[in-house]
């Protein structure tokens, strides 16, 4: 989490961009994510060989034959020689960065441009990161996400402006919506519309976390984890985890490459993220996963040409596209937590309901856990719930649960609360499907007398309290005995006020 004082210094930092004549958002973001890239990298190569050095390990520097291009080693030059030497040198050194006959990263980079071009501009700004990755180390935020809390301070920013309709997904709700579908090494794990990488790396560092020895592992007080070095790992575990698991897919070049940069700064040093359109025909459909975390967009709408025909969808509308999409990409047995805009639950469309009667019919709908409509505030205001399903089976009942707090206020400014609010108790009641205030279970046969509707609303049962009332003789015997009271006191008051008129 991010202080009000780290706040403040990534705001200047923002605002010397703006200033400098800088004026895309999105642009901004990726250069500032390049120069943290260059900051965290030196850190990460430190890290790799103390860690190689304990397992006796030959490790080979990243930067072998680039001393020069090590942040420590340039930070302090002059505004001049140091815009020079990160355009001229640092810059094509991270470009052309790759592990052995890894050359994806490298591919993905090859037509990024640097393009800070003020001196003052760059020297600024690597201050200003300094700085904040300074109290960092000092406790004042966590340095293993501060890519993370900088791109999402940075994106709300955006929003408020109403610069850009992209947003990301909160990390308590990505670590939510994991415990929900427990990915395992071995799975391959999927976010077709992944962004800045938010739900792969929550897989990844779910499953480091279950396979850390508890005693090693601390906790923010936002419920981030430390230290999962992933001790309980097989071996070849780290690599199947790093090369082979873990794979996303945007349309958006700019968000690759920060996606790409974010998981080499958490250790995954092979990320599968690549340049797609996933709803397009172009797109490779075979591919199948366990498991597939997402928030796709769904305010939006592609050329109906363009729509790739194994989705059998009518439409035009993304948020139905990409649920039929997820559910196509699974294996048999595969499970998904999908979060959608609430219309799709009770859209009364035909495309509407054949998508639900296939994730009811052609999978197990296993719970629709409706959000509070301010967890995506300031970017968004829209009630969202999350669908989960897995492939293959039959569903014979839905569970429901209504998330009333995330640990968050449900404002603009989303202050921190407790961090959890009503989540910890979803995931405990979502193991067993246990029913309680907040959740309960509707059948199949009463859903599709419904007309396959999911909205809540249509099956949660209301209690009413059950009113007894009084004999109506006694009800009418008692007022009587009330207005002769009243009379009584009437008369009372009348005589009073005569005898002080006749004193």
């Amino acid at each position: 989490m991010l202080t009000s004082t780290l706040k403040s210094k990534i705001q200047s930092l923002w605002d010397k961009f703006w200033s400098s004549g800088m004026t895309n958002p999105i642009t901004n973001i990726e250069q500032i994510s390049y120069l943290i890239f260059m900051k965290r990298l030196e850190e990460l190569d430190y890290q790799h060989a103390i860690a190689f050095k304990a397992r006796k390990e030959k490790y080979v520097s990243i930067f072998q034959g680039h001393e020069d291009c090590k942040w420590s080693f340039w930070k302090n030059y002059n505004a001049e020689q140091m815009l020079a030497h990160v355009r001229d040198k640092v810059f094509p050194f991270i470009k052309n960065l790759k592990r052995g006959e890894d050359t994806y990263f490298s591919e993905n980079m090859k037509d990024s441009i640097f393009l800070i071009a003020k001196p003052s501009l760059l020297q600024e700004a690597v201050s200003i990161i300094d700085y904040i990755f300074d109290q960092a180390e000092k406790g004042e935020a966590s340095n293993g996400d501060l890519l993370g809390d900088l791109y999402e301070y940075m994106l709300a920013q955006i929003a408020t402006q109403g610069q850009n309709g992209q947003f990301r997904t909160p990390r308590h709700i990505i670590r939510t919506m994991v415990e929900l579908v427990q990915p395992r090494l071995g799975h391959k794990i999927c976010d077709p519309a992944c962004g800045s990488g938010g739900f792969i790396l929550g897989a990844y560092e779910y499953i480091m976390r279950t396979n850390t020895s508890p005693d090693l592992i601390s906790y923010d007080k936002d419920g981030t984890a430390h230290g999962l070095i992933g001790d309980k790992l097989p071996k070849g575990g780290h690599e199947l985890l790093s090369k082979g698991s873990l794979f996303g897919f945007d349309s958006d070049f700019t968000m690759v490459r920060i996606s790409l940069m974010n998981m080499i700064l958490h250790g995954i040093e092979h990320p599968n993220i690549r340049n797609a359109d996933s709803l397009s025909k172009n797109f490779d459909t075979r591919q199948k996963f366990d498991v597939i975390l997402a928030n796709p967009p769904f305010t939006g709408s592609i050329d109906e040409s363009d729509v790739n025909e194994v989705l059998q969808l009518k439409t035009t509308k993304t948020e139905l596209l990409f649920v039929k999409l997820i559910h196509h990409l699974l294996h048999v047995g595969g499970k998904a937590a999908v979060i959608v805009p609430q219309g799709v639950l009770f859209g009364s469309s035909n495309v509407h309901n054949a998508l639900r009667k296939t994730i009811l019919e052609d999978a197990q709908l296993e719970a629709v856990i409706s959000l509070p409509s301010g967890v995506f505030k300031p970017y968004s205001g829209v009630a969202t719930a999350i669908l989960v399903f897995t492939k293959g089976v039959k569903t014979e009942n839905v569970w429901f649960y209504e998330v009333l707090s995330d640990g968050y206020s449900l404002d603009d400014k989303r202050t921190f609360i407790d961090g959890k609010g009503d989540l910890p108790d979803l995931v405990e009641k979502f193991k067993k499907r246990t029913n309680s205030d907040k959740s309960f279970t509707a059948s199949i046969n009463t859903i599709k007398k419904n007309e396959y509707n999911l909205s809540p609303s249509r099956y949660k049962q209301v209690e009413h309290e059950k009113i007894t009332y009084r004999d109506s003789e006694i009800l009418l015997e008692q007022t009587l005995k009330l207005e002769e009271e009243i009379q009584a006191e009437m008369k009372e008051l009348k005589r009073m006020i005569k005898n002080a008129k006749s004193t």
